[in-house]
């Protein structure tokens, strides 16, 4: 029985063993400590957002100044306010966003520096619907002067990684492909303030406004539990396999293991029991084959004496009838 246990155990030492019990608890690490995390912290950052958006809808706009002092950079916590902003639109350093997407179809948006008593900021003036083979429409010059108008602030959005950041400077307005005011400080040379103010309804230059997001949860929550349940199964799954294969029997019976009417039942072996069973018969002796007919002992040359004596006889007059 100590054997049996022994060899059942050296299952759990085998090289493919070892591998799915290393990736087992590998992905089982990764949805208890990255994704599961990830998707909860994408929850938290959709629900400061959504809070941010819905405070924003009645609170009433103030100076950049008092939202922003100094050049300060928004973040999440400023991310949406709504600021008002005097200055004179620049034109001539007007630069598109291309590639995107407002309310589910491509779109340009129209990216806009601003000359203003406390510097230069970027103001996103809406968008444009591409035309015939994604060609730049015409569409509504900002004015000219001084003007004031209502926006919301918006954080940089982070440059393409894997291509250039000023997309097209050949046309008569340079392309990129996110609205930063980094990446349209490289496009135009126009030194600008971090972020960029995205223009509400009905304002001063606004093209087509840009929608708010929807203040949405979405199913960031959702996700993030179903990693830490795939983390969970995947572990009690190992467990049951080691368990079934480590235990006397097994821990499953197949269509084999009912019983028949009349007789016990039929269970399947485990791998473990196969291993003892191979090793057990390679250990078992190769002794001699003894004589299955007469004594062992007696000449291996001697004719067998038969049981019936009309047999003796017989084999006695055939004998004779050889020699003569």
């Amino acid at each position: 029985m100590a054997y049996r246990r022994s060899v059942r155990w050296k299952l759990l030492l085998r090289p493919s063993w070892l591998a799915l019990t290393i990736l087992v608890f590998a992905f089982a690490a990764a949805c208890f400590t990255v994704l599961g995390p990830w998707q909860f912290d994408r929850h938290d950052e959709r629900t400061t957002r959504n809070e941010a958006v819905r405070e924003s809808l009645d609170a009433e706009p103030r100076p950049l100044t008092a939202v922003l002092p100094d050049g300060q950079a928004p973040d999440e916590r400023s991310e949406w306010s709504r600021v008002t902003i005097t200055g004179e639109y620049l034109a001539d350093e007007e630069v598109l966003a291309r590639l995107r997407t407002v309310q589910g179809e491509p779109a340009f948006e129209v990216l806009t520096p601003m000359r203003t008593t406390e510097g230069r900021v970027l103001v996103n003036r809406g968008y444009v619907r591409p035309g015939q083979g994604s060609r730049v429409p015409n569409y509504e010059a900002p004015p000219d002067g001084e003007v004031t108008v209502t926006a919301r602030v918006r954080v940089d959005e982070p440059p393409p990684g894997d291509r250039d950041a000023v997309a097209d400077s050949t046309g008569d307005r340079p392309q990129v492909y996110s609205a930063s005011s980094e990446l349209v400080t490289e496009a135009t040379g126009t030194e600008l303030r971090p972020g960029y103010f995205q223009l509400d309804a009905e304002q001063p230059g606004v093209v087509n406004p840009l929608p708010l997001p929807r203040t949405e949860a979405g199913p960031f929550f959702g996700y993030a539990l179903q990693w830490l349940a795939f983390g969970v199964m995947v572990l009690l799954g190992w467990l049951y396999f080691t368990v079934r294969e480590l235990r006397p029997g097994g821990a499953l019976r197949g269509s084999a293991g009912h019983a028949s009417p009349g007789g016990p039942a039929r269970r399947r072996k485990t791998v473990a029991e196969m291993l003892a069973e191979d090793e057990a018969g390679d250990g078992a002796g190769d002794g001699p084959i003894g004589d299955p007919i007469g004594d062992p002992g007696g000449d291996p040359g001697a004719t067998p004496e038969p049981a019936d004596p009309s047999q003796g006889r017989a084999m006695r007059s055939q004998d004779t009838r050889t020699i003569r």
